[in-house]
């Protein structure tokens, strides 16, 4: 596979990085949360939609591949968030195995 031809100029969208950050919640349970690891400069390019339905509701699911620059600490599990949009982070790759940049395969529902 040869090297991602790529404008660096594409990654204008900010986004921020989070992490899963749950707390206790005083009675033995949790309290699902996230903490922000940091800001950064992406490229969003949505993929597919589905349809699906839950509880008698229709729900859409969105895929997206989100470009970023190469970083160790990506993992399943975290998420980008872009105002109220957020996308959960399903797995990452790089796509020419140089460490120059990573591409997300992330899901944004809408609820």
């Amino acid at each position: 596979m040869g090297a991602v031809t790529f404008d660096p100029g594409q990654l204008s969208a900010r986004l921020d990085l989070e992490m899963r950050s749950d707390a206790g919640d005083g009675q033995g349970g949790i309290v699902p949360g996230f903490a922000l690891v940091t800001s950064l400069w992406a490229r969003i390019e949505p993929v597919a939609v589905t349809e699906e339905e839950w509880a008698d509701a229709e729900v859409f699911i969105v895929t997206h591949r989100i470009w970023i620059r190469f970083r160790e600490d990506i993992a399943a599990g975290m998420r980008f968030r872009k105002g109220t949009r957020v996308f959960a982070v399903r797995a990452f790759h790089d796509p020419d195995e140089t460490r120059r940049y990573l591409v997300c395969r992330c899901t944004e529902d809408g609820r």
